[in-house]
């Protein structure tokens, strides 16, 4: 399902050009998209976002990414910078390789990481060749 199926306000429906998106795009609506490689390999779905309060950004997307015929699943967090939307398809896209997806730090839903940790965000961000914004 794509995020014009998920648009329960109308706000994606053709306007003349009026109205948000692909600019700004409402969050619930993209929660449920795919991510694929530049080599479209299907690497996750999109089920959440994490916002930085302090900014009022996105900062990191959270993907899942099923092991083992959907046995497993397993959390990561993609940082923003890494995604791009892929709007003639409806889906993500990042360049980074399905090999580079299953060596990521992941985690499961009972055992998130500290996402605050300096540590831990710069691990994030060096795994995918991004950086933090300020």
């Amino acid at each position: 399902m794509s995020y014009e199926e998920r648009d329960d306000y109308g706000m994606y429906r053709n306007k003349h050009g009026k109205g948000p998106g692909p600019e700004l795009m409402g969050a619930n609506t993209l929660i449920g998209d795919h991510v694929h490689n530049l080599q479209n390999e299907h690497l996750g779905v999109i089920k959440e976002f994490m916002v930085d309060m302090h900014t009022g950004s996105i900062a990191y997307a959270v993907m899942s990414a099923s092991r083992f015929l959907g046995i497993g699943e397993k959390l990561f967090a993609v940082p923003w910078q890494a995604l791009t939307l892929d709007t003639k398809n409806k889906r993500f896209t990042m360049d980074v390789s399905k090999d580079r997806i299953d060596a990521a730090p992941g985690f499961d839903t009972d055992h998130w990481p500290n996402m605050a940790d300096q540590g831990w965000m710069d691990a994030v961000h060096a795994h995918y060749g991004t950086t933090r914004a300020a």
